[in-house]
């Protein structure tokens, strides 16, 4: 793997919007088969295009996850969802943007992520709580 610059701030971003289990957990257990792809996700994702200039990093969180709504992406909205709270995403931005969605990628990509909202947002509460 190769560790800059870049590496460096996208891993610091990624600690910011997942913790340690999006970072750290993530990159410390790679195999040969994936470690290029954590190193690809740290610095050209997080380390670069996250970075750039022009859309802050709420705006950037609800542009992904209405993309992963529309790509029916279930998994990755559970994990953008915690980033888009730790971005600064409140419920209702996250309520409105899913009731959007129907309009524009159907009623069951919707659904799947009012789903993973639903979970993801008592989740937050309960650590919120705790």
């Amino acid at each position: 793997m190769i560790k800059d610059s870049q590496y460096d701030a996208g891993l610091e971003l990624r600690r910011h919007m997942f913790g340690a289990a999006g970072a750290e957990d993530q990159v410390e257990n790679t195999t040969d088969l994936n470690d290029k792809m954590q190193e690809v996700v740290t610095r050209y994702c997080f380390g670069d295009i996250w970075q750039r200039e022009g859309l802050d990093r709420k705006t950037r969180s609800l542009v992904t996850l209405a993309m992963l709504v529309a790509t029916g992406r279930s998994h990755e909205i559970r994990i953008h969802l915690r980033g888009g709270i730790a971005n600064g995403l409140t419920e209702e931005e996250i309520r409105e943007l899913m009731l959007h969605s129907f309009l524009y990628c159907g009623i069951p990509a919707a659904m799947d992520g009012f789903r993973a909202a639903e979970e993801i947002l008592a989740e937050s509460r309960e650590t919120a709580n705790a």
